[in-house]
């Protein structure tokens, strides 16, 4: 099952909502509640003085040009300037669109509006997307020197998808090489900075998306969850990100890392954001045979704002926090995060218990051998020949050989030694057979779990944002800090990662992401329980330092 560079002739079924789909005459006479109806103020990216809305940056940008006040150039030149201040310091991006492009797009956009045409939710707003997915007008590098400067001659379903609705594709972010890292120091080209603090990892493989998200160099970006790499850097950078159901968006022109485990996810700055892109993207995909065929739910008509809400408007709700997750090996602050938001959604009516996951600890090996086994064999493809930076050789032995041994990194090739030596005789049944039958194992006490709960919660990762450098030598360490994520991919489930609380260790507050779990095809409720935690809570602003006052707030 190959998700990557091949082209055929396509036909891309593009599901258009009404509530997608928006013509600006209307607005004059009948303003729906998922659009502001009170005046912006002239800076694009603040939000607008309203009581009546949810927080959404999407929703604002779309009101704002539908209604004239601001022009999708005006927009597009304000995330230029923020992205061209903050990229020589954070290094998010490993390229960013040529700058005539982007506003020539936007030109059509304010062109559509002028002449009263329709326009797509994502009409003017900038997008992100992570290197390992394929953009025809944009290389696609998987952050690895074996395929530095490839072009792709396709777009991703993903891609092609945000761009029908209007989006604007603002540049490709920095990744771990092929996906396979936590911090994304692991990219072949650059290391990139937490925005909270520039010593700091923004977490991986997906660090670019949520450091550039974070940093508001875009409004939301694209990134991939193979074993948490939305989640983890979510919480790290202090944005939310949603790994959807497995099958849920289509994988076809995402760089296949491990097939059965891969996801393209959401980055925004709010859970609504999240929301937005993520049914923008969802829908089968006649190219990706393990995309759903079910019905995308209407995301949007969950976000409510928060003083129309009841009391306790999550009155019934029960929520599962699991004991494995807050054990030893979590840094107490996060502890005590993740205890406060459970507090939280208790004061909004929703009944929190203690659930215990036995095989949550199987979770992390188990995933490791599948990973490494499935990438030993997706990554065969890069040989120098069909795929790849070719190196000069005598003989194809060498060719091979040395294309791979130049064009890998270290980490690379060594989930590469390891899946091979999972899948090879002798070694298949103790090793890759016995992962599989933990994965069933875990699906099982999942499913237990969530027929007793409506979510079940965790921390996003056992710490927060460490030192760049600090767990760079220690792939054990760094491997150990993806046990609060990977059992949701051997799962297949939707989960949601939003910013919670800090962690007050060292000089500078770092952001604590709070994890929430839903049943398979579930991201409609937890949408729904995220953007009401998120507009309930108080006393806390997930602005990083970076951010000039009132930029995207």
């Amino acid at each position: 099952m190959l998700t990557t560079v091949h082209h055929h002739q396509r036909v891309l079924l593009l599901h258009r909502s009404p509530h997608f789909i928006l013509s600006p005459k209307p607005l004059h006479s009948f303003t729906p509640k998922c659009l502001f109806s009170s005046s912006i103020a002239s800076k694009p990216l603040t939000q607008p003085p309203t009581t009546n809305l949810p927080t959404s940056q999407i929703l604002s940008i779309h009101h704002s040009l539908l209604t004239r006040q601001l022009t999708a150039v005006e927009i597009a030149e304000s995330y230029l300037t923020r992205l061209r201040i903050a990229e020589p310091k954070l290094r998010s991006f490993l390229h960013i669109a040529d700058e005539e492009s982007i506003l020539r797009q936007a030109e059509e956009v304010d062109r559509k509006i002028e002449r009263n045409e329709e326009v797509g939710l994502l009409g003017g707003v900038l997008v992100g997307v992570k290197d390992n997915i394929c953009t025809s007008d944009m290389p696609s590098t998987a952050g690895s020197k074996i395929l530095d400067g490839y072009r792709p001659p396709f777009d991703a379903t993903a891609v092609k998808k945000v761009k029908e609705l209007g989006g604007i594709i603002v540049g490709k972010t920095n990744l771990d090489e092929f996906g396979m890292g936590s911090t994304t120091e692991g990219s072949a080209f650059q290391v990139t900075a937490n925005p909270w603090d520039e010593s700091c990892v923004p977490g991986g493989s997906s660090g670019g998306s949520a450091a550039a998200v974070s940093a508001r160099q875009c409004v939301v970006s694209l990134g991939s969850d193979t074993g948490g790499s939305v989640r983890q850097p979510a919480s790290f950078c202090g944005v939310v990100g949603l790994k959807p159901t497995y099958g849920r968006v289509s994988r076809y022109g995402l760089v296949a890392y491990a097939s059965s485990l891969d996801a393209i996810g959401c980055f925004g700055t709010s859970v609504a954001d999240a929301g937005i892109l993520l049914q923008a993207i969802s829908g089968h995909d006649r190219f990706d045979s393990t995309s759903s065929m079910r019905e995308v739910p209407e995301f949007i008509s969950k976000f409510t704002a928060s003083n129309i809400l009841e009391s306790r408007p999550l009155q019934g709700l029960r929520v599962g926090i699991i004991r494995e997750t807050l054990e030893d090996g979590v840094d107490a602050n996060v502890v005590s995060s993740i205890c406060e938001a459970a507090s939280h959604l208790e004061d909004l009516g929703c009944s929190v218990t203690e659930v215990s996951l036995p095989s949550f600890s199987l979770g992390l090996p188990a995933y490791y051998v599948l990973a490494s086994s499935e990438s030993s064999s997706n990554l065969s493809r890069y040989d120098g020949v069909r795929y790849g930076n070719q190196v000069t050789a005598d003989e194809l032995t060498n060719l091979y050989g040395e294309s791979r041994a130049r064009g890998f990194g270290p980490e690379v090739k060594r989930r590469i030694l390891m899946g091979t030596y999972a899948l090879s005789a002798g070694y298949y049944d103790a090793y890759y057979k016995r992962a599989q039958q933990v994965r069933t194992v875990v699906r099982k006490s999942f499913k237990a779990a969530l027929d007793e709960n409506d979510i079940l919660i965790s921390p996003a990762a056992p710490s927060a944002a460490y030192k760049i450098g600090e767990k760079k030598n220690d792939p054990l360490a760094m491997y150990a800090g993806d046990i609060m994520t990977v059992n949701v991919n051997l799962a297949g489930l939707p989960a949601l990662v939003l910013p919670c609380g800090f962690s007050e260790a060292g000089p500078a507050n770092l952001p604590v992401g709070l994890q929430m779990i839903g049943a398979a095809f579930d991201e409609e409720k937890l949408l729904r329980i995220g953007h009401v935690f998120e507009q309930t809570l108080k006393g806390h602003s997930f602005v990083p330092p970076i951010v000039p006052a009132g930029f995207g707030s």
